[in-house]
């Protein structure tokens, strides 16, 4: 059984969108919110937040209605190209009311944009494991997080190309947003041309032989494991707390700190996502010796170093580069093993459970995290944004060190494909 890579690379062509988008609003929209319309950091935390509290409603119903669709282009294949038709129109017309300065409009287009995404995320992840034999899905997953590194990664390249900052006069996004938006675009109708989901579907299951477990109903997490299990989902909270103050503010914090435009904070983020890219493999090797749960204490560890060094700096520096390549480095130790050591605790068919464990903590971290440290941006100073996600971090270190079980040194990735399955 061998896994199809050209037919997983478009399939991978959905959350390569998605993944162009999200960058796209993580470093614009916040300059939007502060330049355009001078809404203070609290509020525009807020706003900022938003998508992460739909995606607790939206993600599972919209996943659960593609569960059940029976269109004839396939079960999610409907959801992911009406949702990418509408958000791309949304996408074009939303810094047209950035320009006239309509905030009103740009509120309402923003809500909308944000809806939309949500129908068809869960869709689109779906897709993956639906078109690929079980045995092949961890393959299948580390070519779709690349696809979904590429979006990003592509987006950053755009916006540092397509933005022309010029002094005294405020920038305008409307060239990256339409560039974004033909990309989306683009990738969705390759997809949509090339993917037959119904049929590639049904060989999935054929390939695979698939049967359901069995139900272990009963079975409990002893008193000590659940502890475990709480101090690993603290960790995942207060880690993402860190982390993401930092890439939701940094476009913010570059303009009004170092006096950089966002070109070059996408430059930074930029170099974060290939440090780490190239951290996978190696990080996969180094967890199969030392165990995932010290790998986690190793990057939280690196990830505070990094952010507290930056607070050294006044003025940007090119060292911020290397810093930036340290931060994605970090970063993938935690990513890799994570999830890992969540799910390691789970009893028989219950991954799904503690899954959605995972994710309620990490949503709701990255819901917290934008109104608390945009309250101290703008109530006691942008300073405070590096501490504040250092201290997150560092607490993070805490909590991982004092769980006690889901940590194990799992095997060598088969493939070093495997080793980009995050």
């Amino acid at each position: 059984m061998k896994l199809n890579y050209k037919r997983t690379l478009l399939v991978g062509l959905a959350f390569f969108s998605i993944c162009a988008f999200w960058q796209l609003y993580d470093q614009v929209v916040p300059l939007m919110l502060k330049n355009t319309f001078h809404i203070g950091d609290t509020l525009a935390g807020v706003i900022m937040a938003l998508d992460n509290i739909l995606a607790l409603f939206l993600l599972p119903l919209f996943g659960a209605l593609s569960d059940r669709c029976a269109c004839a282009w396939g079960r999610r294949m409907p959801f992911i190209v009406c949702g990418t038709a509408v958000a791309v129109v949304l996408i074009v017309v939303l810094p047209m009311a950035d320009v006239a300065a309509n905030l009103p409009a740009f509120l309402t287009l923003l809500g909308l944009l944000l809806l939309t995404m949500g129908t068809y995320r869960s869709p689109a992840v779906a897709l993956m494991p639906d078109l690929t034999p079980k045995p092949l899905r961890s393959k299948g997953n580390a070519m779709i997080n690349l696809m979904g590194a590429a979006g990003g990664m592509l987006t950053l390249v755009m916006i540092k190309v397509l933005v022309q900052s010029r002094e005294g006069v405020r920038d305008d996004y409307r060239p990256v947003f339409a560039a974004v938006a033909v990309l989306m675009a683009a990738a969705v109708a390759v997809l949509a041309l090339t993917i037959r989901e119904r049929r590639l579907a049904a060989e999935a299951g054929e390939e695979s032989g698939e049967t359901p477990a069995p139900a272990e109903g009963g079975e409990r997490l002893s008193p000590e494991a659940r502890r475990s299990l709480l101090f690993i989902l603290a960790s995942v909270a207060l880690w993402f707390m860190g982390y993401n103050a930092v890439t939701s503010a940094f476009s913010k914090y570059m303009q009004a700190v170092w006096g950089k435009n966002v070109g070059d904070s996408s430059l930074c983020l930029l170099v974060a996502n290939a440090g780490a890219i190239v951290s996978y493999l190696p990080v996969g090797v180094l967890s199969s010796r030392f165990g995932r749960k010290r790998m986690i204490q190793f990057g939280v560890l690196l990830l505070a170093v990094c952010f507290g060094s930056a607070v050294c700096f006044a003025e940007f520096s090119p060292v911020l580069y290397g810093m930036f390549a340290l931060v994605g480095c970090a970063w993938a130790c935690i990513n890799v093993n994570s999830y890992p050591m969540v799910v390691e605790l789970s009893r028989g068919p219950s991954v799904g459970k503690y899954t959605g464990y995972y994710y309620t903590f990490s949503m709701a971290a990255q819901i917290v995290t934008p109104v608390l440290s945009g309250f101290l941006l703008e109530n006691v100073g942008y300073w405070t944004l590096f501490p504040y996600a250092t201290v997150m971090v560092l607490a993070s270190f805490v909590t991982i060190s004092l769980s006690r079980h889901g940590d194990n040194r799992p095997e060598p990735p088969a493939s070093r494909l495997e080793s980009f399955d995050v």
